[in-house]
């Protein structure tokens, strides 16, 4: 993908970005940017110029809210898509696909489920103030993750690695939401605890490893509750107050750009159609 293409991915996004933003402003569903898109504002007040993709959060019952009333988004911008929504999207996070467009991940040709320019919607659930039932749980959702991409795995790994994703694609995919839906039934907007998006690796566990045990696997609520806004682009969007903080769990030294030859997008791409 081209410079110019990738900028016009991007404003592709902000339109749905946009969207997410009229829907729970007019609904008062808090939401914060977070992960790069997060940096994105802060470094550059918009897009890191090589970033893919966008990353919305909100704690469950806001997302739920959100999805009741996604029959009023803009049908020729965007559409949301889950496993609810669309029985082959294997994961456990929301996203909206860019309604007219053709994106496929390299490695997923074989997957049925919609695709589309998209950015993604995570609902952060809650998890235990025990550190070891932090760490079990973590362990859980690796397992869970894994299971989801082993549709994924099993085309595209070689040895053992391929032979344990072959074992795992015979687990229904039923249970891994099943277990899903057990967390998210337990988590509350007033439970006080700390958080995390089940389908993906601890934030205070992913990028820096030196976060300190008690918030490793849980990230402190207030980035979700204590907001504020700022400039993304043409939008304000709202990301945690706190924004110092929250960038330095997730990412360290936020500030300094990485290496010209690091400057790379996350996903690969095997075809696109805007």
């Amino acid at each position: 993908m081209t410079n110019e293409e990738l900028r016009k991915m991007q404003l592709l996004q902000l339109d749905m970005i946009a969207e997410v933003d009229r829907i729970c402003r007019k609904y008062d569903i808090p939401y914060i940017i977070y992960g790069g898109t997060m940096i994105g504002a802060i470094r550059h007040k918009g897009y890191i110029p090589w970033d893919d993709d966008a990353d919305i959060g909100m704690l469950r019952e806001n997302y739920e809210k959100f999805k009741s009333h996604i029959d009023e988004l803009n049908p020729d911008t965007c559409f949301f898509q889950d496993h609810d929504t669309d029985p082959e999207y294997f994961w456990g996070y929301g996203k909206l696909r860019r309604t007219g467009t053709v994106y496929i991940r390299k490695g997923q040709e074989h997957m049925k489920y919609q695709n589309g320019v998209c950015i993604d919607i995570e609902p952060f659930d809650d998890v235990p103030n025990n550190l070891l039932l932090q760490i079990l749980m973590e362990w859980d959702c690796f397992l869970l993750r894994k299971i989801c991409w082993a549709r994924v795995g099993k085309k595209n790994a070689k040895g053992i690695a391929k032979l344990v994703y072959e074992v795992l694609s015979l687990i229904p995919i039923s249970y891994v939401f099943s277990r899903y839906n057990h967390y998210a039934k337990r988590s509350r907007n007033d439970s006080g605890k700390p958080v995390r998006i089940l389908s993906l690796p601890s934030l205070g566990n992913d990028y820096v490893k030196t976060n300190p045990w008690p918030i490793k696997f849980g990230t402190p609520r207030k980035w979700l509750t204590e907001r504020a806004e700022y400039d993304f682009e043409t939008l304000k969007l709202y990301g945690p107050k706190d924004y110092d903080g929250y960038l330095k769990y997730h990412f360290g030294d936020y500030m300094t750009l990485p290496p010209e030859d690091k400057r790379d997008m996350k996903h690969n791409c095997s075809y696109f159609e805007f």
